[in-house]
């Protein structure tokens, strides 16, 4: 089973500057859940590995993570998807913690979990340090243009190698048809 790591907020939900803080706030970007269904459907394992400092900040608690992750899980299951695992920081960017993107701790961590070599697995977010934890791993990094992806295309130099798409379903069009080729 081929192995997929993808970003949570602004690339399978809607993000916000002031945090997703709550299952009410979780809202599915449209086609979102649907492309997780495809890929899941195609034989890809799908894992979520997502900063989030707002448990750090004291902005939510482990229990509103846990809600709003189940919230997920579930409209991913209702979509005909499934949600592998889900790996978190909680920590905030000031932290110095090695798990926190663009750290690679995660991706090692995932790395271990489903002893999968990471070499040119797909990684999809929309930020900059989605992008570098990717290719620091070997992933293939992939941009969203949705959530902060279309700044982060216009703003910075993207690792070697990053596709660019206009959503998490673009990309998993681009990734299924490259698998049937």
């Amino acid at each position: 089973m081929s192995l997929i790591i993808l970003d949570r907020d602004g690339v399978i939900n809607f993000d916000s500057e002031q945090f997703v803080k709550s299952p009410d706030e979780w809202q599915p970007i449209p086609g979102s859940l649907e492309a997780i269904a495809r890929l899941t459907q195609s034989g890809y394992r799908v894992v979520v590995a997502t900063n989030q400092s707002g448990i750090g900040r004291g902005l939510f608690d482990m229990d509103d993570l846990n809600a709003i992750h189940e919230k997920m899980l579930k409209a991913v299951l209702a979509a005909g998807g499934h949600i592998a695992a889900i790996f978190y920081c909680p920590h905030t960017a000031d932290s110095n913690c090695p798990c926190r993107k663009p750290r690679p701790g995660m991706f090692h961590d995932i790395s271990e979990r489903f002893n999968a070599d990471l070499q040119g697995v797909p990684a999809i977010g929309d930020s900059l340090r989605d992008l570098e934890a990717a290719a620091t791993t070997g992933c293939q990094p992939i941009l969203t243009l949705t959530g902060k992806g279309a700044k982060t295309s216009a703003e910075h130099d993207l690792p070697p190698g990053t596709l660019e798409f206009a959503s998490l379903a673009a990309a998993a069009d681009y990734i299924l048809n490259k698998q049937r080729a």
